[in-house]
C-alpha cells in the first residue's frame, strides 16, 4: 500500500475519530469542565482511532506492544490540542465549542508520521535460544544485504 494510500486512510479515520471526539466531547461538557471533558473525550476517541488505523490505514494486526506505544502517536496531538484550546477558550476568549476543531486540523500531519512510524514498526521482543521468534513478531525474510 502507498503512502498515498494511508494518508488518505489516515485522514479517514480522522474524520471518524474527530466525529467521536467531538460527540464525547459535547457530551461530557454539559457535566464538566472543558479540559476535563477535553481529556476523556480525547482518551475515548485515541482507543478507537488505535483499532481504525490499525487495521484500516496501515492493515497491521494491533499488539498488546502497539497499543501501550500508540498514545505516542498522540502526545504531539495531545499538547497542541490542550495548549491550543486553553489559548483559544481562555486567551483569546474564542467559543469553546469549536475551539478542539481548530486545534485538531494545526495536529494532524505530526500525528500521520507518529502513527505511521509506530504502527508500522516490526515487533522487537527478547528471544531465547531455541524458543523462537517473539509470538507477537512477524516473520520475515532478512534482507539480503543486511545479511
Amino acid at each position: 500500500m502507498t503512502v498515498r494510500t494511508q494518508l488518505v486512510r489516515f485522514a479517514l479515520v480522522g474524520v471518524v475519530n474527530t466525529g467521536t471526539y467531538y460527540g464525547c466531547y459535547l457530551l461530557l461538557l454539559h457535566r464538566l469542565p472543558y479540559v476535563v471533558s477535553h481529556v476523556m473525550a480525547f482518551g475515548v476517541s485515541m482507543t478507537g482511532s488505535f483499532f481504525l488505523n490499525s487495521r484500516f490505514t496501515y492493515r497491521t494486526r494491533p499488539t498488546w506492544r502497539k497499543f501501550l506505544l500508540f498514545p505516542l502517536t498522540n502526545a504531539a496531538n495531545f499538547v497542541i490540542t490542550t495548549a491550543g484550546v486553553y489559548l483559544l477558550v481562555d486567551v483569546a476568549h474564542y467559543s469553546s465549542r469549536y475551539s478542539p476543531l481548530i486545534t485538531a486540523a494545526l495536529a494532524v500531519p505530526i500525528t500521520f508520521v507518529v502513527s505511521r512510524l509506530i504502527l508500522l514498526r516490526p515487533e522487537q521482543g527478547p528471544t531465547e535460544a531455541g524458543r523462537g521468534p517473539d509470538p507477537g513478531q512477524e516473520l520475515r525474510r532478512p534482507h539480503p544485504t543486511r545479511l
